[in-house]
């Protein structure tokens, strides 16, 4: 299950924008050439956004050699890929009667999937409110933010951003776990994502409030930010006073693929850019 959902988090990060993802985990002490003490067993489990499923299957002993119990083994796991897409599968794993696998699944509501965010289990979880786009992306654009609230100049920033980088897929981005605050509750997170819901747009939450973890989540990004962040971004206060270590860590972001899309503000009454 442990190995599930570290695939899992990592087909997130992996995969391309708009894309269901899912993570698969087997282990199993089959046939060798040396008789076993032990039984000859294997698990399979499958994660999904919202659902964990596990089966256990011990096998007869002495009914197969190693390549049968191979083959065995493997037809199931496609099968648990198959039955997780939701697809039907003309694959039979040759389970004999005995050896009836034991199962368990595990469903998950849209509150346990933040909180798993929260706690750190799961790297995001995104909402696609925006309508399919016919074009495929290389890239995720992502403007991030608390959007509390949203309003047009968000709108309107990712609108202009995505103009100028017409190979990124737009998304706004918010993180549950603030660096100096605490984090935010599940009922305000689903109160800020319904705002997105009704403007049609993309939203991913997720738990990294640092710009150079979020360059580790959404590699080769494009991130789009204030003047004054991007003052910020460049400040060595904000990484404990080391000049080294803010190159270092700026260095990571760009070996990642990360550009930064720079908007102007209004500061003390002046427009920077």
């Amino acid at each position: 299950e442990d190995m599930a959902l570290a695939a899992f988090n990592r087909a997130l990060k992996l995969s391309g924008p708009g894309l269901q993802v899912m993570g698969v985990g087997f282990t199993g002490s089959l046939a060798s050439s040396r008789p076993k003490h032990g039984d000859h067993r294997f698990y399979v489990s499958t994660r999904t956004q919202n659902r964990l499923r596990t089966s256990h299957v011990t096998l007869s002993k002495g009914l197969r050699s190693r390549e049968e119990e191979d083959k065995v083994s493997s037809c199931f796991v496609l099968k648990a890929i198959a039955d997780a897409c939701r697809v039907s599968a003309t694959i039979q794993s040759d389970v004999q009667e005995p050896e009836i696998p034991k199962e368990s699944v595990e469903q998950f509501d849209e509150d346990q999937e933040l909180q798993q965010v929260i706690d750190g289990q799961v790297c995001m979880k995104v909402y696609h409110f925006a309508d399919p786009m016919e074009k495929n992306f290389d890239r995720k654009l992502i403007l991030p933010g608390s959007f509390n609230p949203l309003h047009d100049g968000h709108l309107r920033l990712l609108e202009v951003a995505s103009s100028m980088c017409d190979d990124g897929f737009p998304c706004f981005e918010i993180s549950a776990i603030n660096a100096d605050k605490p984090s935010l509750s599940i009922a305000e997170i689903k109160r800020r994502v319904e705002q997105f819901r009704k403007a049609g747009k993309n939203v991913i939450i997720s738990n990294q409030p640092y710009f150079y973890k979020k360059a580790e989540l959404f590699p080769g990004s494009a991130f789009i930010i204030g003047a004054d962040t991007a003052a910020r971004l460049v400040n060595p206060k904000y990484y404990g006073g080391d000049y080294n270590r803010m190159l270092e860590i700026l260095l990571e972001c760009k070996s990642t693929g990360t550009t930064f899309l720079v908007g102007g503000r209004e500061i003390e009454g002046v427009f920077k850019v």
